[in-house]
Protein backbone atom coordinates (compact mmCIF):
# COMPACT_ATOMS: atom_id res chain seq x y z
CA UNK A 1 0.00 0.00 0.00
CA UNK A 2 1.19 3.67 -0.64
CA UNK A 3 2.18 5.93 1.95
CA UNK A 4 -0.53 9.14 2.51
CA UNK A 5 -0.43 11.99 3.83
CA UNK A 6 -1.14 15.87 3.53
CA UNK A 7 1.39 18.21 2.32
CA UNK A 8 0.96 21.59 3.16
CA UNK A 9 -3.18 20.43 1.97
CA UNK A 10 -2.93 18.64 -1.00
CA UNK A 11 -3.36 14.89 0.02
CA UNK A 12 0.25 12.46 -1.63
CA UNK A 13 0.04 8.91 -1.90
CA UNK A 14 3.62 7.87 -2.68
CA UNK A 15 3.97 4.34 -4.08
CA UNK A 16 8.07 4.79 -5.09
CA UNK A 17 9.79 6.18 -2.73
CA UNK A 18 12.69 4.56 -0.69
CA UNK A 19 12.00 3.59 2.62
CA UNK A 20 15.10 5.08 3.75
CA UNK A 21 14.88 8.47 2.57
CA UNK A 22 15.09 11.34 4.87
CA UNK A 23 11.81 13.60 4.82
CA UNK A 24 13.94 16.39 4.30
CA UNK A 25 15.59 14.85 0.56
CA UNK A 26 12.07 14.23 -0.12
CA UNK A 27 10.87 17.60 0.53
CA UNK A 28 13.72 19.42 -1.63
CA UNK A 29 14.63 16.78 -4.11
CA UNK A 30 11.10 15.75 -4.94
CA UNK A 31 8.80 18.01 -3.90
CA UNK A 32 11.12 21.53 -5.00
CA UNK A 33 10.14 22.25 -1.08
CA UNK A 34 13.62 24.54 -0.98
CA UNK A 35 12.55 26.38 2.53
CA UNK A 36 13.13 23.55 4.54
CA UNK A 37 16.90 23.53 4.69
CA UNK A 38 20.20 21.20 5.38
CA UNK A 39 22.00 22.21 7.83
CA UNK A 40 23.42 19.78 10.47
CA UNK A 41 21.64 16.66 9.63
CA UNK A 42 21.33 14.71 13.05
CA UNK A 43 18.65 17.05 14.85
CA UNK A 44 21.32 20.06 16.06
CA UNK A 45 20.20 23.19 14.15
CA UNK A 46 16.62 23.01 13.52
CA UNK A 47 17.20 24.29 9.54
CA UNK A 48 14.94 21.47 8.86
CA UNK A 49 11.74 21.85 11.27
CA UNK A 50 8.25 20.76 10.21
CA UNK A 51 4.97 21.07 11.63
CA UNK A 52 2.86 17.31 11.28
CA UNK A 53 -0.36 16.37 12.65
CA UNK A 54 -1.79 12.96 13.64
CA UNK A 55 -5.00 12.19 13.88
CA UNK A 56 -5.20 12.80 17.32
CA UNK A 57 -4.67 16.45 16.99
CA UNK A 58 -1.80 17.13 18.38
CA UNK A 59 0.67 19.96 15.94
CA UNK A 60 4.46 19.29 16.46
CA UNK A 61 7.54 20.64 15.22
CA UNK A 62 10.29 17.90 14.21
CA UNK A 63 13.46 17.64 12.69
CA UNK A 64 12.81 16.35 8.68
CA UNK A 65 16.20 15.40 8.54
CA UNK A 66 15.65 12.47 11.19
CA UNK A 67 12.46 11.38 10.08
CA UNK A 68 11.97 8.37 7.10
CA UNK A 69 9.17 9.20 4.21
CA UNK A 70 6.74 5.82 5.86
CA UNK A 71 6.73 7.88 9.22
CA UNK A 72 4.73 10.76 7.64
CA UNK A 73 1.89 8.17 7.01
CA UNK A 74 -1.56 9.82 8.26
CA UNK A 75 -0.09 12.75 9.33
CA UNK A 76 -0.88 16.44 7.69
CA UNK A 77 2.29 17.93 6.80
CA UNK A 78 3.28 21.82 7.03
CA UNK A 79 5.98 23.27 5.61
CA UNK A 80 7.25 26.93 5.63
CA UNK A 81 5.30 27.33 1.81
CA UNK A 82 2.29 26.15 3.59
CA UNK A 83 1.77 28.63 6.12
CA UNK A 84 0.28 30.89 3.67
CA UNK A 85 -3.71 30.95 3.73
CA UNK A 86 -5.63 30.78 0.15
CA UNK A 87 -5.42 34.39 -0.49
CA UNK A 88 -1.11 33.78 -0.18
CA UNK A 89 -1.28 36.71 2.52
CA UNK A 90 1.82 36.20 5.03
CA UNK A 91 1.23 33.97 7.97
CA UNK A 92 1.39 35.69 11.20
CA UNK A 93 4.13 34.33 12.35
CA UNK A 94 6.12 35.42 9.42
CA UNK A 95 4.99 38.86 9.81
CA UNK A 96 5.82 38.91 13.23
CA UNK A 97 9.94 37.81 12.12
CA UNK A 98 8.96 41.25 9.72
CA UNK A 99 8.16 43.24 12.01
CA UNK A 100 10.22 42.70 14.82
CA UNK A 101 13.86 42.56 12.43
CA UNK A 102 14.38 39.22 13.33
CA UNK A 103 15.68 38.11 10.16
CA UNK A 104 19.13 38.72 8.59
CA UNK A 105 20.80 35.64 6.34
CA UNK A 106 17.57 34.12 6.27
CA UNK A 107 19.03 30.43 5.89
CA UNK A 108 17.45 29.94 9.53
CA UNK A 109 14.38 31.78 9.54
CA UNK A 110 12.05 29.30 8.17
CA UNK A 111 12.72 26.85 10.97
CA UNK A 112 12.62 29.38 13.62
CA UNK A 113 9.04 30.02 11.64
CA UNK A 114 7.90 26.41 11.75
CA UNK A 115 9.19 25.82 15.75
CA UNK A 116 6.91 28.50 16.50
CA UNK A 117 3.93 28.19 14.06
CA UNK A 118 3.73 24.67 16.11
CA UNK A 119 4.60 26.38 19.30
CA UNK A 120 1.65 28.97 18.75
CA UNK A 121 -0.73 25.85 17.99
CA UNK A 122 0.07 23.93 21.74
CA UNK A 123 -2.12 26.78 23.77
CA UNK A 124 1.01 27.60 26.22
CA UNK A 125 1.64 30.98 27.49
CA UNK A 126 3.92 33.07 25.08
CA UNK A 127 5.96 33.75 27.59
CA UNK A 128 9.85 34.64 27.38
CA UNK A 129 10.93 31.64 29.10
CA UNK A 130 8.19 29.38 27.49
CA UNK A 131 9.99 30.98 24.00
CA UNK A 132 13.01 30.39 24.69
CA UNK A 133 11.79 26.22 25.30
CA UNK A 134 10.53 25.84 22.14
CA UNK A 135 13.59 27.51 20.05
CA UNK A 136 16.27 25.93 22.04
CA UNK A 137 16.36 23.14 18.76
CA UNK A 138 17.14 26.36 16.53
CA UNK A 139 20.61 28.15 16.13
CA UNK A 140 20.75 31.07 14.73
CA UNK A 141 24.54 32.71 13.91
CA UNK A 142 23.85 36.19 12.88
CA UNK A 143 20.40 37.94 13.79
CA UNK A 144 20.94 37.31 17.50
CA UNK A 145 18.08 35.85 19.96
CA UNK A 146 16.12 38.81 21.07
CA UNK A 147 14.60 39.96 18.23
CA UNK A 148 13.29 36.57 17.50
CA UNK A 149 11.94 35.95 21.09
CA UNK A 150 10.33 39.26 20.51
CA UNK A 151 8.47 38.42 17.84
CA UNK A 152 7.63 35.72 19.28
CA UNK A 153 5.82 37.17 22.35
CA UNK A 154 4.07 39.61 20.60
CA UNK A 155 1.98 36.92 18.74
CA UNK A 156 -0.46 36.53 21.69
CA UNK A 157 -3.32 34.02 21.13
CA UNK A 158 -3.09 34.99 16.84
CA UNK A 159 -3.18 31.23 16.01
CA UNK A 160 -5.65 29.24 14.59
CA UNK A 161 -6.51 25.87 16.05
CA UNK A 162 -5.81 23.37 13.00
CA UNK A 163 -8.39 20.33 12.02
CA UNK A 164 -6.39 17.14 12.19
CA UNK A 165 -6.03 14.86 9.35
CA UNK A 166 -8.34 11.60 8.64
CA UNK A 167 -6.32 9.64 6.47
CA UNK A 168 -6.66 5.91 5.88
CA UNK A 169 -3.32 4.05 7.65
CA UNK A 170 -0.94 1.69 5.77
CA UNK A 171 0.85 -1.04 7.54
CA UNK A 172 3.21 -2.12 5.28
CA UNK A 173 5.23 -0.69 2.61
CA UNK A 174 7.94 -1.34 0.27
CA UNK A 175 10.13 -0.20 -2.33
CA UNK A 176 12.18 -2.76 -3.97
CA UNK A 177 14.44 -4.43 -1.59
CA UNK A 178 13.45 -2.70 1.36
CA UNK A 179 10.16 -3.14 3.89
CA UNK A 180 8.88 -0.88 5.68
CA UNK A 181 6.24 -2.16 8.80
CA UNK A 182 3.91 0.12 10.85
CA UNK A 183 2.06 -2.93 12.77
CA UNK A 184 -0.88 -1.34 14.52
CA UNK A 185 -1.40 -3.80 17.69
CA UNK A 186 1.44 -5.65 20.15
CA UNK A 187 1.30 -9.00 18.78
CA UNK A 188 1.57 -8.16 14.94
CA UNK A 189 5.25 -6.40 16.36
CA UNK A 190 6.07 -9.37 18.12
CA UNK A 191 5.05 -11.67 15.25
CA UNK A 192 7.26 -9.72 13.16
CA UNK A 193 9.75 -8.98 15.13
CA UNK A 194 10.17 -13.21 15.69
CA UNK A 195 9.83 -13.29 11.86
CA UNK A 196 12.19 -10.71 10.92
CA UNK A 197 15.38 -11.04 13.75
CA UNK A 198 17.50 -8.78 11.92
CA UNK A 199 15.18 -5.50 10.88
CA UNK A 200 15.53 -2.25 13.05
CA UNK A 201 13.00 -1.58 15.44
CA UNK A 202 12.46 2.57 14.79
CA UNK A 203 10.75 4.47 17.60
CA UNK A 204 11.43 7.94 17.41
CA UNK A 205 13.95 7.60 15.17
CA UNK A 206 16.37 10.64 16.69
CA UNK A 207 19.47 8.39 16.81
CA UNK A 208 18.59 5.29 14.23
CA UNK A 209 17.35 8.37 11.99
CA UNK A 210 21.10 9.24 11.53
CA UNK A 211 21.62 6.02 9.63
CA UNK A 212 19.85 7.77 6.65
CA UNK A 213 20.26 11.69 6.86
CA UNK A 214 24.30 11.19 7.50
CA UNK A 215 25.72 7.81 7.26
CA UNK A 216 23.47 6.99 3.52
CA UNK A 217 22.95 3.92 4.12
CA UNK A 218 19.41 2.21 3.18
CA UNK A 219 18.38 0.39 6.28
CA UNK A 220 16.53 -2.98 4.26
CA UNK A 221 13.71 -3.78 6.78
CA UNK A 222 12.26 -1.75 9.78
CA UNK A 223 9.43 -1.96 12.15
CA UNK A 224 8.21 0.81 13.73
CA UNK A 225 6.67 1.27 16.72
CA UNK A 226 4.82 4.47 16.52
CA UNK A 227 1.49 3.04 15.57
CA UNK A 228 1.20 0.41 18.37
CA UNK A 229 -1.08 1.07 20.76
CA UNK A 230 -0.11 -0.82 23.52
CA UNK A 231 3.50 0.90 23.58
CA UNK A 232 1.85 4.28 23.78
CA UNK A 233 -0.05 3.88 27.15
CA UNK A 234 1.47 5.83 30.06
CA UNK A 235 -0.50 3.95 33.32
CA UNK A 236 0.34 4.79 36.89
CA UNK A 237 -0.96 2.96 40.59
CA UNK A 238 -0.16 3.77 43.70
CA UNK A 239 3.13 1.61 43.38
CA UNK A 240 4.88 2.84 39.94
CA UNK A 241 4.29 4.51 36.73
CA UNK A 242 3.97 2.07 33.50
CA UNK A 243 5.26 3.87 30.31
CA UNK A 244 4.87 2.08 27.27
CA UNK A 245 7.92 2.22 25.00
CA UNK A 246 6.82 4.23 22.49
CA UNK A 247 5.86 7.06 24.54
CA UNK A 248 8.18 10.09 23.23
CA UNK A 249 9.89 11.99 26.08
CA UNK A 250 6.76 15.12 25.29
CA UNK A 251 3.91 12.97 26.81
CA UNK A 252 6.21 11.01 29.32
CA UNK A 253 7.29 14.38 30.54
CA UNK A 254 3.96 15.71 32.96
CA UNK A 255 4.44 12.04 34.74
CA UNK A 256 8.28 12.58 35.25
CA UNK A 257 8.15 16.07 36.51
CA UNK A 258 5.71 14.57 39.35
CA UNK A 259 7.31 11.84 40.41
CA UNK A 260 10.79 12.58 40.01
CA UNK A 261 11.35 16.33 38.83
CA UNK A 262 15.13 16.11 38.38
CA UNK A 263 15.00 13.57 35.97
CA UNK A 264 12.56 15.55 34.29
CA UNK A 265 14.99 18.33 34.04
CA UNK A 266 17.37 15.93 32.67
CA UNK A 267 14.86 14.71 29.87
CA UNK A 268 14.81 18.62 28.98
CA UNK A 269 18.41 18.82 28.15
CA UNK A 270 18.44 15.70 26.20
CA UNK A 271 17.37 17.78 23.40
CA UNK A 272 14.97 20.28 21.78
CA UNK A 273 11.40 20.11 21.20
CA UNK A 274 11.56 18.69 17.83
CA UNK A 275 13.87 15.40 18.83
CA UNK A 276 11.71 15.16 22.33
CA UNK A 277 8.63 15.21 19.85
CA UNK A 278 9.17 12.17 18.24
CA UNK A 279 12.54 10.67 20.75
CA UNK A 280 11.36 8.04 23.17
CA UNK A 281 12.11 6.49 26.24
CA UNK A 282 12.25 2.96 25.27
CA UNK A 283 14.58 4.10 21.55
CA UNK A 284 17.07 5.50 24.13
CA UNK A 285 17.08 2.21 26.76
CA UNK A 286 17.15 -0.34 23.91
CA UNK A 287 20.13 2.00 21.99
CA UNK A 288 22.32 0.95 25.30
CA UNK A 289 24.31 3.97 24.16
CA UNK A 290 26.82 3.96 27.53
CA UNK A 291 26.39 7.76 27.59
CA UNK A 292 22.50 7.78 27.23
CA UNK A 293 20.64 10.16 29.58
CA UNK A 294 18.01 7.93 30.71
CA UNK A 295 19.14 4.86 31.91
CA UNK A 296 21.42 5.55 34.75
CA UNK A 297 18.11 7.54 36.25
CA UNK A 298 16.09 4.27 35.34
CA UNK A 299 18.97 2.00 37.46
CA UNK A 300 18.99 4.58 40.53
CA UNK A 301 15.18 4.57 40.29
CA UNK A 302 15.06 0.21 40.32
CA UNK A 303 12.99 0.36 37.35
CA UNK A 304 11.72 -2.95 35.33
CA UNK A 305 12.14 -3.69 31.61
CA UNK A 306 8.93 -5.44 30.58
CA UNK A 307 10.42 -7.86 27.50
CA UNK A 308 8.05 -9.11 25.17
CA UNK A 309 8.68 -11.87 22.86
CA UNK A 310 7.60 -15.38 21.01
CA UNK A 311 7.28 -16.81 24.37
CA UNK A 312 5.38 -14.24 26.43
CA UNK A 313 6.21 -11.04 28.12
CA UNK A 314 9.30 -11.51 30.83
CA UNK A 315 10.62 -8.78 33.67
CA UNK A 316 14.59 -7.68 33.09
CA UNK A 317 15.75 -5.36 36.43
CA UNK A 318 17.16 -1.81 35.07
CA UNK A 319 20.63 -3.21 36.57
CA UNK A 320 20.54 -6.53 34.45
CA UNK A 321 19.82 -4.90 31.06
CA UNK A 322 22.91 -3.84 29.90
CA UNK A 323 25.13 -6.45 29.21
CA UNK A 324 28.08 -5.06 27.02
CA UNK A 325 28.95 -2.05 24.79
CA UNK A 326 25.04 -1.73 23.24
CA UNK A 327 24.11 -4.58 23.98
CA UNK A 328 20.86 -5.25 26.01
CA UNK A 329 19.54 -8.44 27.51
CA UNK A 330 16.50 -8.72 25.05
CA UNK A 331 16.62 -11.57 23.06
CA UNK A 332 16.78 -11.78 19.25
CA UNK A 333 13.00 -12.15 19.18
CA UNK A 334 11.81 -9.36 21.69
CA UNK A 335 10.95 -6.16 21.78
CA UNK A 336 10.85 -4.06 25.47
CA UNK A 337 7.48 -3.16 25.88
CA UNK A 338 7.78 -1.12 28.74
CA UNK A 339 9.37 0.80 31.78
CA UNK A 340 8.10 0.62 35.31
CA UNK A 341 9.45 2.90 37.57
CA UNK A 342 8.31 2.85 40.92
CA UNK A 343 6.80 5.42 42.81
CA UNK A 344 9.54 7.19 44.98
CA UNK A 345 8.26 7.64 48.08
CA UNK A 346 8.26 10.78 49.84
CA UNK A 347 11.28 10.16 51.64
CA UNK A 348 13.43 9.35 48.61
CA UNK A 349 15.65 12.07 47.48
CA UNK A 350 16.47 11.15 43.68
CA UNK A 351 18.96 13.91 41.91
CA UNK A 352 19.88 13.32 38.27
CA UNK A 353 23.14 15.14 37.08
CA UNK A 354 24.67 15.72 33.59
CA UNK A 355 28.08 16.57 32.78
CA UNK A 356 28.80 17.95 29.23
CA UNK A 357 30.10 20.90 27.29
CA UNK A 358 27.23 22.19 26.99
CA UNK A 359 24.16 23.02 28.64
CA UNK A 360 21.07 21.90 26.32
CA UNK A 361 21.31 19.67 23.68
CA UNK A 362 24.63 17.67 24.02
CA UNK A 363 25.96 15.13 24.05
CA UNK A 364 26.95 13.95 28.28
CA UNK A 365 30.13 13.42 29.39
CA UNK A 366 28.79 11.93 32.86
CA UNK A 367 25.46 11.18 33.64
CA UNK A 368 25.12 10.48 37.73
CA UNK A 369 22.36 9.52 39.28
CA UNK A 370 21.36 9.27 43.26
CA UNK A 371 18.71 7.44 45.11
CA UNK A 372 18.51 7.48 48.70
CA UNK A 373 16.75 7.96 51.72
CA UNK A 374 18.62 9.68 55.14
CA UNK A 375 17.27 8.79 58.17
CA UNK A 376 18.33 10.95 61.56
CA UNK A 377 21.62 11.78 59.64
CA UNK A 378 22.73 8.69 58.48
CA UNK A 379 22.36 6.92 55.02
CA UNK A 380 19.58 4.40 55.35
CA UNK A 381 19.57 3.42 51.98
CA UNK A 382 21.04 4.26 48.32
CA UNK A 383 21.30 3.36 44.70
CA UNK A 384 23.59 5.41 42.47
CA UNK A 385 24.50 4.84 38.82
CA UNK A 386 26.55 6.43 35.93
CA UNK A 387 26.48 6.43 32.42
CA UNK A 388 29.57 7.54 30.81
CA UNK A 389 31.96 6.09 33.26
CA UNK A 390 32.21 2.34 31.35
CA UNK A 391 31.27 0.37 28.34
CA UNK A 392 27.45 0.53 29.59
CA UNK A 393 25.94 2.49 32.47
CA UNK A 394 26.13 0.79 35.56
CA UNK A 395 25.59 0.84 39.78
CA UNK A 396 28.69 1.94 41.68
CA UNK A 397 28.56 -0.37 44.02
CA UNK A 398 31.76 0.41 46.14
CA UNK A 399 31.25 4.02 46.32
CA UNK A 400 26.90 2.72 47.92
CA UNK A 401 29.11 0.58 50.21
CA UNK A 402 31.31 3.61 51.20
CA UNK A 403 27.89 5.86 51.87
CA UNK A 404 25.14 3.19 53.36
CA UNK A 405 25.31 3.41 57.18
CA UNK A 406 27.43 6.40 57.23
CA UNK A 407 26.45 9.97 58.46
CA UNK A 408 25.27 11.84 55.69
CA UNK A 409 28.02 14.58 55.67
CA UNK A 410 30.47 16.46 53.02
CA UNK A 411 33.45 14.16 54.44
CA UNK A 412 31.58 11.12 53.42
CA UNK A 413 30.57 12.55 50.16
CA UNK A 414 34.50 13.00 49.41
CA UNK A 415 35.18 9.11 50.57
CA UNK A 416 32.53 8.03 48.90
CA UNK A 417 33.37 10.30 45.15
CA UNK A 418 37.19 8.63 46.02
CA UNK A 419 35.80 4.73 45.74
CA UNK A 420 34.51 5.55 42.47
CA UNK A 421 37.98 4.75 41.22
CA UNK A 422 36.94 0.97 42.54
CA UNK A 423 33.93 1.10 40.16
CA UNK A 424 35.06 2.53 37.01
CA UNK A 425 38.03 2.69 34.96
CA UNK A 426 36.63 5.25 32.04
CA UNK A 427 37.88 5.86 28.83
CA UNK A 428 39.55 8.92 27.17
CA UNK A 429 37.54 10.52 23.96
CA UNK A 430 36.61 13.37 22.26
CA UNK A 431 34.41 14.22 24.50
CA UNK A 432 36.45 14.33 27.83
CA UNK A 433 39.15 12.50 29.22
CA UNK A 434 39.61 9.64 31.75
CA UNK A 435 40.94 11.77 34.27
CA UNK A 436 38.17 14.48 33.64
CA UNK A 437 35.73 11.57 33.84
CA UNK A 438 36.89 10.14 37.10
CA UNK A 439 37.37 13.69 38.69
CA UNK A 440 33.39 14.80 37.77
CA UNK A 441 32.17 11.47 39.21
CA UNK A 442 33.81 12.04 42.26
CA UNK A 443 32.84 16.03 42.28
CA UNK A 444 29.44 15.38 41.81
CA UNK A 445 29.23 13.27 44.93
CA UNK A 446 30.12 17.01 47.11
CA UNK A 447 27.22 18.69 44.50
CA UNK A 448 24.81 15.58 46.17
CA UNK A 449 25.41 16.69 49.61
CA UNK A 450 25.37 20.54 49.18
CA UNK A 451 21.75 19.99 46.76
CA UNK A 452 20.37 18.18 49.99
CA UNK A 453 21.09 19.96 52.81
CA UNK A 454 22.28 23.68 51.61
CA UNK A 455 20.02 24.57 48.78
CA UNK A 456 20.82 28.20 49.25
CA UNK A 457 24.06 27.18 48.10
CA UNK A 458 24.87 27.51 44.07
CA UNK A 459 25.75 24.27 42.81
CA UNK A 460 25.09 25.23 38.76
CA UNK A 461 25.96 28.32 36.59
CA UNK A 462 23.68 29.22 34.38
CA UNK A 463 23.55 32.18 31.57
CA UNK A 464 20.73 35.14 31.98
Amino acid sequence: MPVRFQLNGVLIEEDDVSPSMTVLDYLREMKGLKGTKEGCAEGDCGACTIAIQSALGRVKSVNACLMLVPQLDGMSVTTVEGLSGPDEAIHPVQQAIVDHHAAQCGFCTPGFVMALHAFTQTGEALTYDSVHEAIAGNLCRCTGYRPIVDAAVSLGSKAEKLIPPAIEQTDYYTDGNEDFFAPRSLDQLVALKSEHPDAFILAGGTDLGMRASKDRQPYGQVISTANVMELNQIERDESSVMFGAAVNYTRALPMLEEIAPSFALLVRRIGSRQIRNLGTIGGNICNASPIGDTPPCLIALDAVMIAHGSSGRREISADDFFTDYRKTALGPDEILEAIRIPVPSPDLIFRAYKVSKRFDQDISAVVGAYALKIENGIVASVRIAFGGMAATPARAPACEAALMGRSWSMETAMVAGVALSEDFTPLTDFRASQDYRTRVASNLLQRLYLDTTQPDVPVEVMAL
